[in-house]
């Protein structure tokens, strides 16, 4: 998953980093409420980790900025606000969940994938499209029920793909979704053709279809 963390408290927001990127996913930070406009602006995320008092605004604002912009980024609200009312207008806003500090990683985890798996698959942790089936907690894919053995970011990406399946995506969009906003740096997004690439060959082999298909100039569509 690309996740966003907008908390101004260092330490929390280094510890959330570690133990999530660990977990194997993409994260980018932010300490301010510009910075996280800046990156929501920039990015699409599949869950973004929302402070509600930060030095510069409050975090609710970006709710309703979100909102009015109809983005589809998740959002777990992590504050030490425990009121009713305020649990009721953040989830109001539109925000999927709401946990409230100190917590437990693992707990945060947990409900960052249950959001997830809930705004993606319906909270189904089994995916299937025609003979390909994948398992999102597992990390597992299978064609016609045989094993094909993806590295991490191979399985990222074809996770991605058919997530966006029969949406145009550009190299750029998947570059930076999998790796990270460091690929945004890159003089050129040529490394995704190999990794397409590779997932191709590992599906056919195992009976698949081809479902990438390219598009000039562009990047490519799964459908």
């Amino acid at each position: 998953m690309k996740l966003l963390i907008i908390e101004d408290e260092e330490s929390l927001r280094r510890s959330i980093l570690q133990y999530l990127t660990a977990e194997g996913n993409v994260c980018d930070m932010a300490a301010t409420y510009d910075q996280g406009i800046e990156k929501v602006s920039l990015f699409d995320y599949d869950c973004i980790l929302l402070d509600l008092g930060l030095p510069d605004g409050e975090g609710l604002e970006l709710l309703r900025y979100l909102k009015k912009n109809k983005r589809q980024d998740g959002v777990l609200i992590i504050s030490a606000r425990d009121s009713i009312a305020q649990r009721v207008e953040g989830l109001s806003l539109g925000a999927d969940d709401y946990l409230v500090k100190p917590f437990h990683l693992s707990e945060l985890n947990a409900r960052i994938t249950a959001i997830f798996r809930r705004r993606s698959f319906n909270g189904n942790d089994q995916l299937t499209f025609q003979e390909i089936e994948i398992d999102i907690s597992s990390k597992e894919v299978k064609v016609n029920h045989n094993p094909v053995y993806l590295t991490k970011k191979e399985f990222d990406l074809l996770l991605y793909f058919v997530t966006n399946k029969s949406k145009v995506i550009s190299k750029s969009a998947a570059a930076v979704h999998i790796w990270g906003e460091e690929a945004d740096m890159a003089d050129s997004f040529d490394f995704m053709y190999t990794h397409i690439k590779n997932i191709r060959k590992k599906l056919t082999d195992a009976g698949a279809k081809d479902y990438f298909h390219s598009v000039y100039g562009i990047g490519y569509k799964f459908q």
